[in-house]
């Protein structure tokens, strides 16, 4: 039987002296050296940048395997499964912070969300920087970690800011996801069914239940899916789904019929049809591939 894969938030992985921060900046090293043994599957309830300067090893998240490059970069957020083995020469920088550090200042719950780095439904979450983005987003990391050590005034305001910068940076460098001939409407158009199936893939399967909120047809809805990104609607929220039930039967508290019933599917049998259709295991059998400990 696995382990359950803990949760870890800002307090309890570094340390109660910083349970009141809502932002931390570290360098990659530091951060290795405190926690040496944290190299099994965990997931935060925090974002999460890390930007690779040097070194080499491996890290995955939610299932899928990257190498560590320098100008490599990778987005997390809260919930995400992930696991690492990094050589001895890693650094960089790491930024954790919690989402009422952005919320609590512009009173929108959906601010993070705008961008589209911790899209888990097309998005990627590791971008190799150029030379240009690479330096700039590293010198306002090593700027925001030199002002985190401070106790100036406004110095919480600070850090908003140039990590509002470095989001903006980022998200512009990212990879667009959609086809090049997308035009913006439609670009638009999608990160909003995106950012709904986000919300709602627990109790909305069908693509006629987003068209809806969007007020445009199913047929339009599918149609547009596949132009911009090369899936129909139905398999977006599929794929969705499927990710959620990887992340519950890794942790093993939740029997298959629970996760079943939390996804709201009619009953276990059907579930389990429904992951071996699409995965090619059972979800007993990806289950035990995970088995950690």
């Amino acid at each position: 039987m696995a382990n359950k894969i803990p949760t870890y938030s800002i307090c309890n992985l570094l340390g109660a002296d910083r349970c009141m921060n809502e932002v931390v900046v570290m360098r990659i090293h530091e951060f290795l050296r405190q926690h040496k043994d944290l190299v099994f599957p965990h997931r935060h309830d925090f974002y999460q940048i890390v930007l690779f300067t040097k070194g080499g090893g491996r890290h995955a998240i939610d299932f899928q395997s990257f190498e560590v490059k320098p100008h490599q970069i990778y987005y997390m957020a809260p919930g995400q499964v992930h696991t690492w083995q990094f050589n001895d020469d890693v650094d960089g920088y790491l930024v954790n912070f919690n989402e009422s550090f952005f919320t609590a200042f512009c009173h929108n719950p959906f601010f993070l969300r705008e961008f589209p780095l911790f899209n888990t439904v097309s998005g990627s979450p590791v971008n190799i920087l150029d030379m240009s983005c690479c330096t700039e987003v590293e010198q306002t990391l090593a700027t925001m970690l030199e002002e985190f050590g401070r106790d100036g005034e406004f110095k919480m305001d600070l850090l908003r800011g140039m990590l509002i910068t470095v989001l903006v940076r980022l998200s512009r460098a990212a990879p667009s996801t959609f086809r090049e001939h997308t035009s913006k409407h439609n670009v638009a158009l999608m990160r909003q069914f995106e950012k709904m199936i986000e919300l709602h893939f627990r109790e909305k399967r069908l693509p006629k239940d987003y068209a809806e909120m969007l007020f445009v047809t199913p047929n339009h809805l599918n149609a547009l899916s596949k132009d911009a990104l090369g899936k129909s609607a139905g398999e977006l929220i599929r794929d969705r789904v499927l990710l959620e039930a990887k992340r519950l039967l890794v942790n093993s508290d939740l029997m298959i019929s629970q996760i079943a019933d939390t996804l709201n599917f009619e009953d276990n049998a059907y579930f389990t049809r429904f992951f071996k259709k699409y995965t090619g295991v059972t979800p007993e059998q990806f289950r035990a591939t995970q088995a950690v400990g």
